[in-house]
């Protein structure tokens, strides 16, 4: 179970009647300032509601398109990424001599995904040998042994989750990941919660379930019995899986065990012929997150009639190829998981929909044409600047910290010294050449490409791990820091600007990019990345009294989140969203340190009528601009350990001193608080 802890996830908002994202390629990223005044809103206060005074102009500008779950700056930029991608992807696709791999695997993925004509044609064809399988089952036993066909064809989500991962213990090697799963609904409380929105979710889950079985040919009430069998067996999962904020604990999900261990917690299910399948290894380590799942899953699986857990089988093979099946399972697709969940009005076109796609299958192919064309050296040299420049506060602030005690600080100096900063790309391209890749054959397509991937996970169980390796693609806007790995990693995507612009000065770009620099810093630290040592092992390298100390200032984190709304009587779960809230605040503080730092003794003016402490805060707000669906307030508030954009800005700011002298703040605004958090 991989500790890796994002940014940012895709922000969804609300609006009816509007035009879709524009649809068009771009032959180039277009230019949006790091710093934009038309983005504010002057008719507010900055000391009442900052992020209303720094993005209420962006908010008017930029209604949501109802094609999108939700808009915000991120979106938007990832948004020109794709349609910058499309245009390349549109010249790769052409048939010509000359084209370099990473053109031809691309190009002709994506000339097979645009090929809607023949995808039509298909139908649910590309099911039927899956489906014979299923069907022709007569023993628990093989049900099993096909169950990893299905998983190793990309139905990953169905009963369990298995893979590879670092093990906790020893982050030099790599052994099996055993984790929950099954669900088909975005969290196992959508079962349980027995509230109104819960309940009309369930409903219209089970609507769409019986939805997908009709258009593979069953009769109405067949579907409605189907659905029906399939809600009781995924709530009977959702019932024994743990809860996010419980996984949130590294402990919680760390047991490993040998596959006799494994065996012995669940004889019914057939480990033996699942693990050979797979090609794991006979000796290979498994770490079992949730041994209670475990023994649920043998409750269930050696209980329920055979025939329900082949109707189940069905059900998670269709609801993971949907949306690469022709137009009617498509749709249904798209109605209940972004038009139900998540409030939105309107497919996106093919051509976004074949982009992403793309970007999954054949990333590092597609980050090879993305780099070449929209990412300099110049700028990778100056985001690693600021990268270490920002390391070096953290490492001033451990120094200088009053309640941590020597032996804890000299760890927490190791572990930090030992980072690595990865920026923009990785070191060597991952090489596709055992993939077959066919222009006439778009869901064959996919089916081998997460095969491949799947097998290449796979293949790391009982091997050296490899300390090169990026999880996200070169264009994604998006970064993350790696707890086994101790690397903050920012793709060459997010530093576009406005995010990062380099033709703008130190302030803005120091609030922006500095302060999501120092928020993949601060995970290290925070209240789930500081249980890894400086070799990324689960290791308590803290004193009681250090620990403690830490926790009292989380607590007053915690405190303050929970007490903002994300929408309607929904609050922030801050048990969910702790360690999110933790490196926002550390973040933008360390950001801070380190822009002054860097800029001692230059002479700083105003400009645009704002000081540069302003610039500086002004830029940190304006990455969260967005608008949001209540929907997705409500899906995100229950799955996401992220808050609210507008929370990451006020709930930030109130916490910084240094804010309220920018803006002459007095005490009793909102954006003061009377006695500020503060952990790093």
């Amino acid at each position: 179970m991989p500790v890796r802890r994002l940014l940012v996830v895709a922000i969804t908002a609300a609006s009816l009647g509007l035009p879709a994202v524009a649809d068009e390629p771009l032959q180039a990223l277009p230019y949006s300032p790091g710093l934009d005044l038309a983005s504010l809103d002057r008719g507010v206060n900055a000391c009442e509601d900052f992020y209303r005074f720094s993005c209420g102009g962006w908010q008017q500008k930029n209604p949501i398109p109802p094609d999108q779950s939700g808009w915000d700056v991120y979106s938007k930029l990832q948004d020109e990424n794709r349609r910058f991608v499309w245009a390349l992807l549109q010249d790769a696709a052409a048939p010509r001599d000359g084209r370099s791999l990473a053109e031809q695997q691309t190009g002709d993925y994506f000339a097979a995904c645009m090929d809607d004509v023949a995808v039509e044609r298909a139908g649910a064809a590309p099911l039927r040998p899956l489906l014979a399988r299923i069907d022709a089952l007569s023993t628990r036993r093989d049900a099993a042994v096909l169950l990893a066909t299905l998983h190793l064809a990309g139905n990953d989500g169905a009963l369990f989750r298995f893979g590879s991962e670092q093990d906790f213990a020893d982050s030099s090697r790599v052994i099996g990941g055993l984790d929950a799963g099954g669900l088909g609904l975005p969290d196992r409380d959508h079962y349980l919660k027995p509230d109104r929105e819960s309940v009309r979710i369930r409903a219209a889950y089970r609507a769409h379930i019986a939805r997908l079985f009709t258009l593979l040919g069953e009769a109405k009430p067949a579907a409605n019995a189907a659905a029906r069998t399939v809600m009781a067996i995924e709530t009977l999962l959702a019932r024994a899986s743990l809860t996010r904020e419980e996984r949130r604990s590294p402990r919680r999900i760390y047991h490993p065990m040998t596959q006799a261990q494994l065996r012995r917690l669940a004889p019914a299910f057939d480990w033996r012929g699942y693990l050979a399948a797979s090609a794991v290894p006979a000796d290979a380590v498994v770490n079992v997150a949730e041994p209670a799942f475990v023994r649920a899953l043998q409750t269930h699986w050696r209980s329920r009639p055979l025939a329900d857990w082949k109707t189940y089988l069905r059900w998670h093979l269709v609801n993971a190829q949907a949306p690469y099946l022709s137009a009617p399972f498509a749709r249904a697709d798209f109605d209940f998981h972004a038009g139900v969940l998540r409030g939105v009005q309107r497919m996106p076109p093919r051509w976004r929909q074949c982009v992403s796609w793309v970007d999954r299958d054949l990333g590092d192919a597609l980050g090879q044409l993305f780099v070449e064309r929209a990412f300099t050296p110049q700028t990778q040299q100056r985001a690693a600047a600021m990268s270490l420049a920002i390391q070096g506060a953290l490492r001033s602030r451990i120094q200088s910290l009053d309640w941590m005690s020597g032996s804890t600080k000299r760890a927490a100096i190791a572990k930090l010294d030992t980072l690595i900063h990865k920026v923009g790309y990785p070191p060597t391209w991952r090489d596709y050449r055992g993939l077959e890749l066919r222009r006439d054959d778009f869901h064959g397509n996919v089916e081998r490409s997460l095969g491949f991937e799947a097998r290449r996970q796979l293949a790391k169980i009982g091997q050296p791990v490899d300390r090169d390796e990026w999880v996200m693609t070169p264009p994604t806007v998006n970064a993350y820091y790696d707890a086994q790995l101790n690397t903050i990693n920012f793709p060459a995507g997010i530093l576009q600007p406005p995010l990062f612009d380099p033709s703008m000065d130190d302030a803005p770009n120091y609030g922006n990019t500095g302060a999501t620099i120092g928020h993949e810093l601060t995970h290290g630290f925070d209240d789930e990345g500081r249980q890894f040592d400086a070799q990324g092992n689960l290791r308590d390298w803290w004193t009681r009294k250090d620990a403690a100390e830490f926790g009292r200032r989380a607590a007053c984190i915690a405190k303050q989140y929970s007490g903002y709304t994300v929408v309607g009587d929904v609050k922030i779960n801050a048990a969910l969203t702790l360690g999110e809230d933790v490196a926002d605040l550390g973040g933008a503080v360390l950001a801070y340190e380190a822009w002054k730092s860097v800029t001692a003794g230059q002479a700083l003016t105003v400009r645009d009528g704002f000081t540069p402490d302003q610039r500086f805060f002004v830029g940190m707000a304006q990455w969260a601009c967005s608008n949001e669906r209540p929907e997705t307030l409500r899906l995100l508030a229950m799955t996401d350990n992220h808050s609210p954009n507008r929370h990451r800005v006020n709930g930030v700011v109130a916490n910084m001193p240094a804010f309220a002298r920018a803006f002459s703040c007095k005490p009793g605004q909102p954006m003061v608080r009377p006695r500020p958090c503060k952990v790093w």
